[in-house]
């Protein structure tokens, strides 16, 4: 398998003055970008998901750079995370071929962070909601950049459709400040302080 078909791509961006608190100088901008694509093994188990996956990495290359443009280059992005909502003639194994082909992608396009990418998966049909972790690209213990990013689609994914994303922030939670480790203060060793 050497092509991913897309049917569509949505890019959502979200820009966050404040919660309730002081304005922002700046807005926190929260970009994602989801695409819904052709599940080849919709119907059927295939044991064998390895080439599907690794059609998809250029495909997620071409989706970080779009949200890395969106939000202004990669030194503005700071957290960061991937989902997918696999349609019903699928399984969540399918989901999890974005594990590696979403996350190396946007890796790689950020210049190899060292942290983990959060992410979250499910099956469902049209309009499903899901809501995908933000972790801070240095370290995942910046608890101030946990937050989420909202991944829906009015019309997808169908039956035998993947609608799979990227997620990306330019900070943590507005307001933050419930302790933890900050990110000004992170060593990047081993992509957790």
């Amino acid at each position: 398998m050497s092509v991913v078909e897309v049917r569509k791509v949505k890019l959502d961006l979200e820009e966050v003055w404040h919660e309730r608190g002081p304005r922002l100088d700046q807005p926190l901008r929260v970009a994602v970008v989801t695409a819904i694509v052709k599940n080849p093994y919709a119907g059927r188990f295939e044991p064998d998901l390895l080439p599907f996956m690794q059609s998809l990495r250029e495909f997620g290359s071409d989706l970080s750079a779009r949200l890395i443009a969106e939000l202004g280059g990669a030194t503005a992005v700071q957290a960061y995370g991937k989902g997918a909502i696999v349609g019903e003639d699928g399984e969540l194994e399918h989901g999890a071929t974005w594990h590696e082909a979403g996350g190396w992608a946007m890796r790689e396009a950020l210049g190899n962070p060292l942290a983990m990418v959060p992410s979250a998966k499910t099956i469902g049909g049209v309009g499903t909601r899901l809501m995908v972790p933000l972790g801070h690209i240095q370290a995942s213990y910046v608890r101030s950049h946990y937050g989420t990013a909202e991944v829906t689609v009015w019309d997808g994914p169908r039956r035998d459709e993947i609608a799979f994303a990227l997620a990306m922030a330019t900070g943590g939670r507005i307001h933050a400040r419930l302790g933890g480790l900050a990110a000004d203060a992170i060593q990047g060793r081993d992509g957790l302080r």
